[in-house]
């Protein structure tokens, strides 16, 4: 469907991520995957929580390793956890992970991704935000987790497709598209008016 509507246009994620690979796929849609990127992830002072992840994603889009072409439609994005006034980006190490967990186990969060749309004639930016909650969780669980999954390469530490998204969350509110990375639905929208 969304083929047809972007007939002759080149759609290119730029991601490693495979979550967002997957989201991606699922609105029935050819595109290629380019990383390359000269953006330096760095957040300025003064951006309000739900801003952070949009500045990121735009940051992503501008620092594109190339210019584009005519054809081309370029799709960056970025997730972030915010939990008690703390942005909770990918766990630094095991330590880290328990950290965080621990603090979003009984606990309520939301999980915000910004996305940038891009050509040469026109650019859309947007943020989508999800409200996740937790139960509570023992010591023992958390490690389980943690040890088992390895979120090493989750914001807040976390994927709400694996055990602990079955075991531990007892609410969403919201896109949970967009808990797992991408917010497909709005995606789906933008590119639709395009």
């Amino acid at each position: 469907m969304l083929d047809n509507i972007l007939s002759g246009r080149k759609l290119i994620l730029a991601s490693a991520s495979p979550r967002r690979k997957e989201l991606l796929s699922g609105l029935g849609v050819d595109f290629v995957i380019d990383t390359g990127n000269t953006f330096e992830e760095v957040v300025p002072s003064g951006l309000s929580y739900p801003q952070v992840p949009e500045f990121m994603a735009k940051g992503k889009s501008h620092g594109f390793h190339r210019d584009l072409e005519q054809n081309e439609i370029l799709i960056t994005a970025d997730t972030m956890v915010f939990c008690e006034d703390e942005i909770m980006g990918k766990p630094k190490d095991r330590d880290d992970a328990v950290r965080m967990i621990e603090k979003l186990q009984d606990n309520t969060h939301t999980v915000y991704t910004g996305v940038c749309i891009r050509s040469l004639e026109k650019e859309v930016c947007f943020t989508v935000g999800t409200n996740v909650q937790f139960s509570k969780l023992t010591s023992d669980e958390i490690s389980y987790y943690i040890d088992t999954y390895k979120p090493f390469d989750k914001a807040g530490a976390y994927g709400v497709q694996e055990w602990i998204g079955y075991a531990a969350i007892k609410g969403i509110d919201g896109s949970y598209f967009n808990v797992v990375g991408l917010p497909v639905h709005r995606l789906y929208n933008e590119l639709k008016n395009f």
